[in-house]
């Protein structure tokens, strides 16, 4: 599963931030800078909140007390400690871009004004007996 479409404890977040669920914020054509920041940073978040539960999932209560072992649970300590310090760190960075966006009723959505051409070429046979039917 791509760590885009993993689930996050930001997703709501994300879209009361940016005006739109997450399907649609991935699926858009074009991202803003801070957009394409803050997926980023959500898709690290996902993997690091996956590791968290693959090492709670692991050291699970239902293994017999004569399997246990202090060095595998201190390994599982070790490891939950890395995944809930890679955790804390990518929510703390997340947030703060979140917070720095604006909301989406005060966010712009630039469009060029540029003039269209209208008029049409016509093709140089078409102009030759045009040119020539006027003289």
């Amino acid at each position: 599963m791509s760590t885009t479409i993993k689930p996050s404890s930001r997703d709501e977040r994300f879209a009361e931030v940016f005006g739109a669920p997450l399907d649609q914020l991935l699926a858009a054509p074009e991202h803003t800078r801070h957009l394409r920041e803050a997926l980023e940073l959500r898709a690290f978040l996902a993997v690091a909140e996956q590791h968290v539960a693959r090492v709670r999932d692991r050291s699970a209560p239902d293994r017999p007390m004569d399997e246990l072992s202090e060095d595998d649970l201190r390994m599982d300590a070790q490891w939950m400690e890395a995944a809930l310090q890679a955790r804390r760190g990518y929510l703390s960075v997340l947030d703060k871009v979140l917070r720095s966006e604006p909301p989406p009723e005060h966010q712009r959505t630039v469009t060029f004004n540029q003039p269209t051409i209208t008029a049409r070429a016509v093709p140089a046979e078409q102009a030759t007996v045009q040119r020539t039917k006027g003289r």
